[in-house]
Order: C-alpha cells, then structure tokens, then sequence
C-alpha cells in the first residue's frame, strides 16, 4: 500500500501549484499533524482516497473547524486494506494548551489500546505526532520525543513508524528515515511517501 505522509508544513506542490494528477497512485493519506484543516479538507477532495490525521499541537482549531472529509483516529486502531494503523497524535506538554501530554498520559493512552493491539494480533503503521525520544527528537522541552512509544514498538514491531514535529529546518542532522529495532522511524515534516504491507 502506498501511503503519502503529511506534517507541519504545506506543500505549495500540493496545494497553491497543484495540478490534476499530483496524487495519483496513492492507496492513503496520513496527516501527522499540525496542518491547516483547509489545506487537508482540500487534499482529501484532489486526491480522492481517505485521509486520515492525528492532532499535533498547534491543531487547535479543529475543535472548531475540523478538517472536512478526513477521519481522525486519535486513540483508535483501525484496518484499511488489510493494514492495521494507531493513532496517537499531541506532543510532551511544554505549557498549558490542548494535545500536550505528560509521559505518564501518553502511557496511559497506550494502555488503554492494548484490547485493540491484542484483539488485531499487533499493529503495522503507528502514527504520531511527536518521534520516539531518542529516534530523531530534539532538546528542548517542547520538541522531545516519548520514552512512552518505546515499549510499544518493541512489543508490536510495527513496519513503520509516521511522526512529524521535528522540522527539517531545526537541526543540522537531516535524517528523515531511523531504525529502531524492526521500525522503521520516519519524519514526514512537509510530505513522505512511504510503502507498507498487509500482513499474511
């Protein structure tokens, strides 16, 4: 399955200079967050696949104004042609604000998947907002990366992990794709195609 991954930043080739057939040939749509709704709402109408989307943590608005047309799934694993997909959007909270979370929430939120994770015998693409700390996080505070994620990919050794958070233009390591373990830890930051594959 072929997926294009989206975060952070628009893609002026996808929206302001976009022509017909840019997003041919993709199976799905993955928003890692912190992306106009607009720009989203319009993804999902040229491309003409599901777009689905976690929360990063300037994605404020869409309380108010969510993306039209596109499935959140925050805190839900689902199954689309075979492949087996976790979301769990929010970065380390740094101040006071929606989709911040401490370790111990973001532990929490894991726990309450596990019936899912069992129940689908694992999980191949895990989507998040935020990297895995130490797999390509930063410093500070703000753009630090969960130890919560840890466990989870080393129980489930999913095929892909999708974050964003982390723009290329943070840091002098411009490393999009990391291996921890049997995952493959990818920043999307902007767009990422990335294929998978449907279990046996």
């Amino acid at each position: 399955m072929k997926i294009l991954a989206l975060s952070d930043e628009e893609c002026l080739a996808l929206w302001d200079y976009y022509t017909p057939g840019k997003l041919d040939g993709y199976d799905l749509i993955i928003s890692c967050g912190d992306l106009k709704a607009s720009y989203l709402s319009f993804i999902v109408t040229m491309a003409r696949v599901p777009v689905l989307y976690v929360h990063g943590n300037h994605d404020t608005g869409y309380e108010r104004n969510p993306p039209e047309g596109c499935d959140c799934i925050e805190d839900q694993l689902i199954v689309y042609n075979g492949v087996r997909i976790l979301g769990l959007g929010g970065c380390r909270r740094y101040r006071p604000g929606p989709h911040q979370y401490t370790e111990r929430e973001m532990r929490k939120r894991i726990r309450k998947l596990r019936w899912k994770l069992w129940w689908h015998k694992g999980v191949d693409v895990v989507v998040t907002h935020a990297p895995p700390a130490g797999v390509g996080d930063d410093e500070d505070i703000a753009h630090r990366g969960f130890e919560a994620f840890l466990p989870l990919l080393e129980k489930y050794r999913p095929q892909v992990l999708l974050h964003g958070h982390v723009h290329m233009n943070y840091k002098m390591d411009k490393t999009r794709e990391r291996q921890l373990g049997d995952t493959r830890v990818i920043n999307v930051c902007e767009r990422y195609t990335v294929e998978v594959e449907a279990p046996q």
